[in-house]
């Protein structure tokens, strides 16, 4: 048995050495786990034990580590000038453990996060006579935690740099979420209008309804008027575009709904915005058979089972009925080549709970010898909260009937919407990434209302003309503002459009039908002038020839 196996194990604070296949298989998942470094270490800091988990995490083998190396040369130099390593052992002989969060070094120099775990190991006297380590390097945690946030900040972002007042109605018919402009046209706080019926923040509420339910039943509005009161009497009318949006299966969750505010104008355009966490890992050991071995708390929490409920059932327990079918063939294809698989490695993946609900994971497999032969070690993380969260951003932005567009600091587009596809007759992927000037009848037109809303934070009613690729033109007006991230650092311009070419139409009409009647009234003006003349005309010369009748007379 080599130095790594004559380490001894421990279990709450007491020694133990069992002996025997149990031994032989506990030794084997310690020595086998790549997911989490385990380390075995004296008072003095002298590495005993060193496991697959640390020889991938800190790039050391076993034979240049055990018995040779200290335990501080994982630690920064900071942590050692500051003597942490010594103030954390001090702390788990005090309290049974110290758990937390350091900054470790690899073998190549360089540094990451972990989670670490550590207890002291006790002799049969209860003395202590060394440390054991657990650790894992938790910077992915990290890097997806900071993703979710820059997303969740993105589409926060994106819903309040609309100047027009957005909300999300419940099939209920009660708000689940409002945006500053719903706040301000209402008067209302946000915490009292979310759960408050829709309809009550109008002048005709039966109308409302009327227009959130034609909304489910059709899939969408548009130019639905309604006047909003204000809770101080002012009111505002405005023109809603409304319309559904679903989940990643398609189910309906709610109503989108923009309103523009037609006060003034009574035609517009709306924009609109987007809408998660990272659950602990779960730890499961089964058998080439399928059969569960070994579960942790976390696989309790997650799947909803008690322990007993799961130790001796199969893996199958956790797979959806949908994928049963197919998990045997893809079980047996792991075990014919058994390798380190990690996490994040590019499959849709999704589990089942106890209750039947089903949630999207990610799992990473690590191939383990045990007494009853080949087994894996699988570890279990719920991704539900970025799915969940990159689904409903996008399903809002794509909600919209407006055309959408994120444009950076240079000018270029770096997102947009179906709407905006199709008034241009572009695809996405060659709309992201060219100028948005591009795509007007007037570049420089364009350029200067993106460089107005960075100089002036917003820009609104922004008179363009589209230009669809078969050159069909659209005329519009833009609502666009800044958007920031955490720090407050402008990232780039949301732009939303409203679709006016039929106004415009119009109001060409009616200015032409005005000219045409004013000229008909000129002529009319001339007319009576020169009737008018030849009357007074008339009745001169009948004066004269009364004149000459009176002179002939006398």
């Amino acid at each position: 048995m080599d130095a790594r196996a004559k380490t001894v194990k421990e279990r709450n604070g007491a020694p133990i050495t069992p002996p025997g296949e149990q031994s032989v298989f506990l030794q084997n998942i310690l020595e086998s786990s790549t997911e989490y470094s385990i380390i075995g270490k004296d008072l003095s800091g002298k590495i005993q034990l060193w496991n697959a988990g640390a020889r991938r995490l800190y790039g050391y083998e076993p034979e240049e580590v055990i018995g040779k190396a200290n335990s501080s040369m994982l630690h920064t130099p900071e942590d050692l000038a500051a003597g942490k390593p010594a103030q954390i052992m001090d702390a788990a002989l005090q309290a049974g453990k110290w758990e937390g969060t350091l900054t470790r070094c690899r073998n190549n120099g360089e540094r990451f996060t972990a989670r670490v775990v550590i207890t002291p190991r006790r002799d049969a006297t209860g003395k202590p006579i060394g440390f054991l380590l657990i650790s894992k390097d938790i910077s992915d945690e990290i890097r997806l935690t900071e993703e979710l946030k820059a997303t969740q900040f993105y589409a926060r972002s994106l819903i309040e740099a609309s100047l027009d007042p957005l909300v999300t109605i419940s099939p209920e018919g009660k708000i689940t979420d409002v945006n500053e402009g719903s706040i301000k046209v209402t008067g209302v706080p946000r915490e009292k209008l979310i759960g408050a019926d829709f309809s009550d923040y109008f002048t005709e509420p039966e109308k409302a309804r009327e227009g959130y339910q034609q909304v489910f039943s059709k899939g969408a509005v548009t130019d639905y008027p309604l006047t909003i009161r204000h809770k101080d009497g002012r009111l505002t009318d405005v023109l809603y575009n409304a319309s559904v949006y679903k989940d990643a299966r398609g189910n309906v969750l709610g109503v989108f709904a923009a309103a523009r505010d037609v006060t003034e104008s009574r035609r517009a355009e709306q924009r609109f915005r987007t809408l998660i966490e990272s659950a602990p890992d779960a730890m499961v050991l089964a058998n080439r058979e399928g059969i569960i071995l070994l579960v942790n708390n976390q696989t309790e929490s997650l799947f909803g089972y008690a322990r007993e409920e799961m130790l001796g059932k199969s893996v199958d327990l956790f797979v959806p009925s949908r994928y049963r079918s197919a998990h045997p063939g893809n079980r047996a294809k792991f075990f014919g080549e058994p390798r380190l698989r990690p996490m994040g490695a590019g499959l849709e993946l999704w589990g089942a709970r106890k209750d039947g609900s089903e949630f999207p994971i990610e799992i990473s497999l690590s191939p383990i010898e045990s007494p009853q032969g080949l087994s894996v070690a699988a570890t279990i993380r719920d991704v539900t909260v970025q799915k969940t969260s990159s689904q409903y951003a996008r399903s809002l932005i794509e909600a919209s009937l407006d055309p959408l567009v994120t444009i950076s600091t240079e000018g270029k587009i770096t997102d947009v919407n179906e709407g905006s596809i199709k008034v241009t007759g572009i695809s996405r992927d060659k709309l992201i990434g060219t100028d948005f000037s591009d795509y007007f009848t007037e570049p420089k037109k364009a350029r200067e209302g993106y460089q107005q809303v960075f100089a002036e934070g917003f820009v609104t009613d922004y008179p363009l003309t589209i230009r669809h690729k078969d050159g069909r033109l659209t005329d519009v007006l833009y609502n666009a503002s800044v958007y920031k991230d955490t720090l407050g650092n402008v990232l780039g311009v949301f732009a939303a459009a409203r679709d006016v070419t039929a106004q415009k139409r119009a109001e060409a009409e009616v200015a032409e039908q005005r000219n045409k009647e004013l000229e008909r009234l000129a002529e009319l003006e001339r007319f009576q002038r020169l009737t008018v003349g030849r009357e007074l005309k008339m009745i001169e010369l009948k004066k004269e020839i009364e004149e000459l009748k009176k002179t002939g007379a006398r």
